[in-house]
């Protein structure tokens, strides 16, 4: 069954999902980008936009060669994407919503905004355990995103610098752009744009924090979820882009390009092979394709800002996985973003710490893996999940709408005395914010649900003999 709407832009049509009494809007066109320009929001279109099918992926390392015949791929190939069909393209600047149908202008609903991970080189908003968020049975609208990726959303150049001011994450400024849209235009699908909040995982939470502390972002959300890369450290600092203007330069000269005009008009796989061979003759070059201190959009190192004060001054939910990339430096970042917060008498924020051995093989709480259950989508996945994986999921679903809702990932009840809020089981254990006293985080996974400590030793040892699995 299709829905027509009308928005800002014009009318579009959305279409069902897994979800009864949810409306999916898919592969809405937010913003249009040539290449290494930064993105026009898009405010118009003619006649009634067909969302009822996904839009393009940015192109990514992936859509030159078949993942399954790659070893070092299989792993995440087979947990979210097998089976699927993904189409790949310059023009990816699409976005999709997950609405309660029948929602409108007078609905307010909160927003819950995810930004996906990859190593900004590869992901969609689409992928498996993307595809229907739970979010909106809770009363939450999804919104998932596109944005440039590899070389085509964080090369830099001083001769691009020369064109627009400034050059290099083009990226984040598409996942900027597409916030002014839900800004401009959530309203129509039944949300507050007063009350957006953003959520990344890996590359997603170190954009999702990179906007929080960009000045060019104020008043675009109002809270922000950061799994698996929220929170500062000295090992992950971002470079200023002359550094690595040399690299780029480089791609230019194998491929032959000597002018701009000639680099923006070359084949995209000779990009993306180029870049790929020279990053790896030079280790210094591993993460050529993230942010970089552009002067704009970031203007100072995380580490810097955040000592000072800098991030927003909202809530914050921030955590990990036991089997992490780097475990115990992915951990102590999280928690440390929230004791900044309390010290510097912020809004309440709270961390996390997910363990769960999810079942069908021996990885542990991978990288990643606590996604399926944030959003809710474990029946879209090939694992044997349990009832105690749905219970959690369950839990660990309402914890996050209770945030978007409330900036409390507690149920807490409306002004009246009405139990309106509280999640229809009322069994949430009490999660607690760091505080300057308290340093406990939610222990989420294997065992109860519970406020507790984490072995950094064990974390330690874990990052020393785990092959952890990462993109």
């Amino acid at each position: 069954m299709s829905t027509i709407i009308n928005t800002p832009c014009g009318q579009i049509k959305g279409t069902t999902c897994q979800w009864q009494g949810v409306t999916v809007y898919k592969g809405i066109r937010y913003a249009t980008a040539k290449r290494w320009e930064y993105p026009v929001a898009v405010t118009h279109w003619d006649g009634i936009y067909d969302a009822t099918g996904y839009g393009n992926c940015s192109y990514q390392p992936r859509a030159f060669y078949n993942e399954e015949d790659v070893p070092e791929k299989a792993f995440y190939f087979n947990e979210f994407r097998r089976g699927e069909t993904y189409t790949y393209s310059e023009d990816c600047l699409f976005l999709n919503i997950w609405a309660p149908e029948g929602a409108d202008e007078t609905s307010g609903l909160p927003v819950l905004f995810y930004i996906h991970g990859g190593g900004f080189t590869g992901g969609c908003g689409h992928e498996k355990h993307f595809d229907g968020p739970i979010w909106p049975t809770k009363g939450v609208i999804g919104v998932t995103i596109n944005y440039r990726l590899g070389p085509l959303g964080f090369a830099c150049l001083p001769e691009l610098t020369k064109e627009a001011g400034h050059t290099g994450n083009y990226g984040l400024y598409d996942q900027v752009t597409a916030l002014k849209w839900v800004q401009d235009n959530i309203a129509s699908f039944g949300g507050d744009p007063s009350n957006v909040t953003i959520m990344g995982q890996s590359a997603g939470a170190m954009s999702v924090q990179q906007l929080c502390l960009s000045p060019l972002t104020d008043g675009l959300f109002s809270k922000a979820v950061m799994s698996s890369g929220g929170g500062v450290s000295k090992l992950l600092s971002v470079p200023p882009v002359e550094i690595n203007y040399d690299f780029w330069h480089a791609v230019m000269e194998d491929t032959g390009c000597k002018t701009i005009s000639d680099f923006r008009t070359l084949p995209v796989e000779k990009l993306f092979t180029s870049w790929q061979k020279l990053k790896a003759a030079n280790r210094k070059y591993a993460m050529v394709c993230s942010p970089c201190l552009d002067g704009k959009l970031i203007t100072q190192n995380g580490v810097d800002a955040l000592a000072v004060g800098k991030q927003k001054n909202i809530p914050y939910l921030v955590g990990s996985t036991s089997h992490d990339v780097m475990p115990p430096i992915i951990f102590k970042m999280a928690k440390d973003w929230c004791k900044a917060q309390a010290t510097q008498k912020r809004p309440e924020s709270f961390a996390w710490f997910f363990d769960r051995k999810l079942p069908g093989d021996n990885n542990g709480a991978w990288h990643s893996s606590d996604l399926w259950y944030w959003f809710g989508t474990l029946a879209n996945g090939w694992r044997p999940f349990t009832d105690q994986d749905y219970s959690l999921s369950e839990q660990m679903t309402d914890y996050l709408t209770n945030f978007v809702k409330t900036g409390n990932p507690n149920a807490v009840k409306a002004a009246s005395g009405d139990a309106t809020d509280l999640p229809s089981d009322g069994t949430l254990p009490v999660w607690n914010p760091i505080t300057t006293e308290q340093g406990k985080v939610l222990r989420i996974g294997e065992g109860d649900t519970r406020m507790g400590n984490v072995n950094m030793l064990k974390l330690i040892y874990t990052m020393l003999t785990n092959k952890a699995v990462g993109e």
